[in-house]
């Protein structure tokens, strides 16, 4: 099979001043051309597959205190006709789990010292089959929870600034109080702290606190609970199965999935994101549009050879595919150079900056100031296929106008001092 004589000539070009010490300086701007795009490449497949490993990691954190999705009355109150609720809930084939419970918000307190958190009312029986972390505890912490003992859960970094233990006696002070002729008192009882629990994610461990839901509804003056918290087969089908649920509901209550209990962050997150993409697509176009000068000179280099080419028969359009072809060499190997070197070190780095962290005698995630203390990583093909083809594209483009310039050589012009 012959192959055009476009693509063995623009390979060849490609390789020039290999052999030779008169085109070597174009030789080099090509090549760093290249590295430029590899470098680029890899950077951005690096970035955003360790941004996705963030992101995957505080989701799963978050999932493990928070339901996949949650129904709950829009007044605060119990759900009127709780068994019927859960019943519609559990006939979506996607829901494997439903667990009632009671939310409401209070001051725990310690002496002088005072914290607001988030309480909630559960049943220790169901509630492991909602949350991870209630699956963790399962087995120790929550068959504490007895009815009418008025046992609480705090969270880590709750009790440790309460400075508190298990077997310490907090009071919990609810803002729904007693009318008196002196006005509204708050309800204050005295509960006992039967564990304390530690999710990873700082905002739950430093304001959730658990009891069981049948002393929630007396503290709180509840009939019951006042929503059903909802675990998925597919965390990622939430958004649709909560609209499912929502139109499946007798009754006046609301339905809400994860992605809306955390919108501002995951929406704060998807903008990173997309900024570091575009920041870091500048550097590969920046690499990709150096083509242009390595182009130019070629075609300058060239001209002999051009005025031959044209001599012999050959069509603008071929010289321009000859040059077309060498700048596209060039992205194609950058690219793919890129691709093996980012996903390399994206599946490696869990390896790889343990090794720099020992080498430099530094930690850079140390794990008293941040959340989490390894670099996660998590390529995905629908971030690396934009990158490779956005990368050939812009290679692409950059090689139009020095390719057209050098089928616009006239012959005769080129070779007047030849």
């Amino acid at each position: 099979m012959q192959i055009p004589y476009e693509l063995s000539l623009g390979w060849r070009y490609t390789r020039a001043g290999r052999a030779t010490r008169r085109n070597g300086f174009i030789s080099f701007i090509s090549g760093v051309s290249m590295l430029g795009i590899a470098l680029g490449v890899a950077a951005l497949i690096i970035v955003l597959s360790v941004m996705n490993g963030f992101q995957k990691e505080v989701r799963d954190r978050m999932l493990g205190v928070l339901s996949h999705v949650e129904v709950f009355t829009p007044t605060g109150e119990a759900i009127p006709d709780l068994p019927t609720t859960l019943a519609e809930i559990q006939r979506n084939p996607e829901v494997i789990g439903a667990a009632p419970f009671i939310g409401a918000q209070g001051l725990i307190a310690r002496g002088e010292d005072m914290k607001g958190a988030i309480v909630r009312g559960i049943d220790p029986v169901l509630e492991p089959s909602v949350t991870d972390l209630a699956a963790q505890l399962s087995q120790t912490v929550l068959p504490r929870l007895v009815p009418g003992e008025f046992g609480i859960v705090l969270g880590g970094e709750l009790a440790r600034s309460l400075g508190v233990r298990q077997g310490d006696t907090v009071t919990l002070i609810a803002p729904s109080g007693q009318i008196t002729p002196a006005g509204v008192v708050p309800r204050i009882k005295q509960m006992t702290v039967v564990g304390v629990f530690d999710s990873g994610h700082f905002e739950y461990d430093s304001g959730l606190a658990l009891l069981h839901q049948d002393d929630a509804a007396r503290i709180f003056r509840l009939e019951g609970p006042t929503g059903v918290r909802i675990k998925l087969k597919d965390l990622q089908k939430a958004r649709e199965v909560a609209v499912q649920i929502a139109g499946s509901l007798s009754g006046d209550l609301l339905v809400r999935d994860w992605t809306r209990q955390n919108r501002t962050w995951f929406a704060a997150v998807q903008l990173e994101k997309r900024m570091m993409f575009i920041i870091l697509t500048l550097i590969v176009a920046v690499a990709a549009f150096n083509l242009v000068s390595t182009l130019v000179m070629t075609v300058t280099d060239k001209r002999a050879d051009i005025a031959i080419l044209r001599t012999l028969g050959a069509s603008p359009r071929s010289i321009m595919g000859v040059f077309v072809v060498q700048g596209a060499m060039v992205g194609v190997i950058g690219t793919l150079s890129g691709l093996a070197l980012g996903l390399l070190v994206a599946f490696n780095i869990d390896t790889l900056v343990p090794a720099l962290e020992r080498l430099l005698g530094a930690a850079f995630l140390p794990q008293d100031i941040y959340l989490i203390s390894r670099m996660p990583s998590d390529p995905q093909s629908t971030d690396i296929v934009p990158i490779a083809v956005i990368s050939l594209v812009l290679a692409f483009v950059a090689t139009l106008y020095p390719s057209w310039r050098a089928s616009r050589v006239n012959p005769a012009e080129a070779l007047r001092y030849e």
